[in-house]
């Protein structure tokens, strides 16, 4: 086989406990991506002299709107006649097989709901607590990128999301669908997750005060959904009905974030020019 060529057949289950309940490698790394970014945004609070307890609250909302979202995203977004078909599948790890309901995980979170769910549950946060919500948006933005790297690494590892033939004698061959070299799309996008963290991060490390509220988290929206919208191109679409369209369903979503962000951006540059 081509050196350049990576078969990849990897059992997305690490170890069934008890024999009933396995323990996924997307599990594992979607809560390690959780733990290192609660580990980061710790610091933070740490350096900024803020108390860790009002953190633990924010993390709470935070991941209670990531799961949820992703998961009403998926099943809204993509496949919502089956999925109002069978109400119990949105919320419960099970799949109708036959006549009986059998555990199979949860198997579908799209990055766009989990986005929405995010911004709903901060601003719930917000309003409760009485927090500047794009001070909080920045905060948390620094962070997320860590989330989405371990997220895409986790579909790697499920051979899932995956590119579209690379028409060459290169690529990753994902044995458990086919055995056509494809564009690893899931590496694309962590790689690129990884290096909006390390910009954020350099931005927000170049900061010397709180008046750049909104800045950061303009800047993950337009680095993070941008760099989505292009590697869209690469990707074998995810339902059905996207084949009919010029452009798929996840870059449709992506435009809103994208001209959010750069409406933030603006915004700040502008209200900067005016200090001056």
């Amino acid at each position: 086989m081509n050196d350049r060529i990576i078969n990849w057949n990897l059992d997305p289950t690490i170890y069934w406990i008890f024999d009933t309940f396995p323990l996924k490698y997307y599990g594992l790394f979607f809560a390690t991506g959780i733990f290192l970014a609660y580990y980061v945004a710790k610091n933070i609070y740490i350096k900024e002299n803020i108390p860790i307890e009002n953190l633990e609250k924010l993390f709470l909302y935070v991941f209670v709107g990531i799961v949820l979202g992703a998961r009403l995203g998926h099943c809204l977004f993509y496949d919502p006649s089956y999925y109002f078909s069978n109400p119990l599948e949105i919320f419960l790890p099970i799949k109708k097989i036959g006549e009986s309901y059998q555990f199979i995980g949860f198997q579908g979170l799209a990055s766009h709901g989990g986005g929405i769910g995010t911004l709903i549950a901060i601003g719930m946060y917000c309003k409760r607590y009485k927090k500047n919500y794009l001070w909080i948006l920045d905060k948390i933005a620094i962070v997320t990128p860590i989330v989405a790297v371990f997220i895409r690494l986790g579909n790697f590892m499920n051979s899932e999301i995956y590119g579209k033939p690379t028409n060459g004698n290169w690529g990753v061959i994902f044995q458990r669908d086919d055995l056509i070299p494809r564009h690893p799309t899931q590496l694309y996008e962590a790689f690129a997750y990884l290096l909006t963290f390390g910009i954020l991060m350099f931005v927000y490390r170049k900061m010397t005060n709180n008046k750049s509220k909104g800045l950061i988290f303009g800047l993950l929206l337009v680095f993070v959904f941008s760099a989505r919208f292009i590697i869209e191109f690469f990707k074998e679409n995810q339902v059905d009905f996207e084949s009919e369209m010029v452009i798929n369903m996840g870059q449709i979503l992506s435009i809103p974030f994208v001209i959010v962000g750069l409406i933030l951006i603006l915004m700040k540059k502008r209200s900067v020019y005016n200090t001056v």
